[in-house]
């Protein structure tokens, strides 16, 4: 992928709001093409949803490729995370990093206000991507207007998804279905039960991953085998435990993208769904960290198998990337685009946040979480 020059960067139009945290960052070429070096280490990655932050996530997961310590076992993810996860497994089973990192690029290229998409497309993409509800466009103003009384079967009827096209685009689901050697995990939530739905590799297609960021105000719910399912982040943002048993890794990096504290007080409408919206993306990850540190505590008191056998269990170590004091900048402001530029910053904070993590914790992978699991997912007691 072409990074423009540092002269060439500051010509480019940013958002004002992010403009003053961006700027600090290294520049936009870390290293150059880097391969696999033998002494990798093996990593499981979960990749959470969060709209247009996946552009983050890109970011992370084009400068790992880039880099190459680690080894990519496993993936999970969920919406976004899930979009982000079958481009990363459909280039690793196509070409290996070099490939995956061609197809993210193509993906978030095609996926911004600058793609291709026709205009009714554009504006139901430009609301999937989005982090607030705001309206960017005279079809967007009109989306979103509609959005607040009818829903996606009535403003919808003829069932138009973008990202159904995107997918049809990047993705070989058949490449992914036979690369059992690197497992994938996308969840959904059942609407009818609210039960969270796994689905692996040789049940992977377009239809699951648009079950998987179907957000429920915005598409229909889309059915699988007779099964009505929703967005995936409701119920497993992203989906851990199937590591516990399904990889030899022990190590499961999670790049989270919806913050999980704040400082301040929302208090228009907007601050109050967005915050509610934060709180409930996150809690099913919190929960699953909370179940990640009794697993081990049972494991080191022997009362858990250790090991890849049947019925047996593995340690896993827990590891973060996130998008820190970025997360608050980004919820902070009030209209924020899905135009190439802006998702390009969100890249470049994802790999500057990746780099800062190989830096300070790569020592530490295959030896111990790099979080506090404990503090992480505590119940506050009164």
């Amino acid at each position: 992928m072409y990074h423009p020059t540092l002269s060439e960067r500051k010509k480019l139009p940013v958002a004002t709001n992010l403009k003053s945290y961006l700027d600090h960052l290294t520049p936009w070429n870390f290293t150059g093409p880097r391969k696999a070096r033998p002494s990798a280490k093996k990593i499981n990655l979960a990749l959470q949803g969060g709209g247009s932050h996946g552009a983050f996530t890109w970011g992370v997961l084009d400068h790992l490729l880039e880099d190459g310590r680690l080894e990519i076992t496993g993936i999970s993810g969920a919406s976004a995370g899930a979009v982000n996860a079958v481009m990363l497994a459909d280039g690793l089973a196509r070409g290996g990093p070099e490939e995956a990192r061609k197809r993210l690029s193509a993906f978030w290229r095609a996926a911004s206000a600058g793609g291709d998409l026709p205009p009714v497309q554009r504006a139901i993409a430009d609301r999937l991507f989005s982090m607030m509800p705001f309206a960017s466009a005279p079809v967007q103003n009109w989306f979103e207007a509609m959005a607040h009384y009818f829903s996606p079967y009535e403003l919808n009827p003829l069932n138009i998804n973008p990202l159904s096209d995107l997918i049809d685009r990047f993705v070989d689901f058949d490449a992914v279905r036979e690369n059992t050697d690197l497992p994938l995990y996308i969840s959904t939530t059942n609407v009818h039960t609210g039960r969270l739905r796994i689905f692996s590799n040789d049940t992977i297609t377009a239809d699951v991953v648009m079950a998987s960021a179907a957000l429920p105000f915005l598409f229909r719910a889309v059915e699988i085998d007779g099964v009505l399912y929703w967005d995936g982040g409701y119920m497993g943002n992203p989906a851990i435990f199937p590591f516990l048993q399904t990889t030899e890794t022990e190590d499961v990096l999670v790049v989270q993208i919806n913050p999980v504290s704040r400082t301040t007080t929302p208090r228009t409408s907007a601050e109050i769904i967005n915050r509610l919206n934060e709180i409930t993306f996150n809690s099913a990850l919190i929960s699953e960290l909370r179940t990640m540190d009794f697993v081990n505590q049972l494991i080191d008191d022997g009362r858990l198998p250790r090991g890849t056998g049947k019925d047996q269990y593995r340690r896993l170590n827990i590891h973060r990337i996130d998008l820190g004091s970025l997360g608050t900048r980004l919820a902070g402001s009030s209209k924020l685009k899905t135009d190439f530029d802006f998702f390009d910053l969100l890249h470049k904070a994802g790999a500057h946040a990746a780099k800062k993590f190989l830096d300070e914790h790569f020592d530490t992978i295959g030896k111990q979480s790099s979080i506090d699991l404990a503090a992480e997912s505590g119940v506050e007691w009164a």
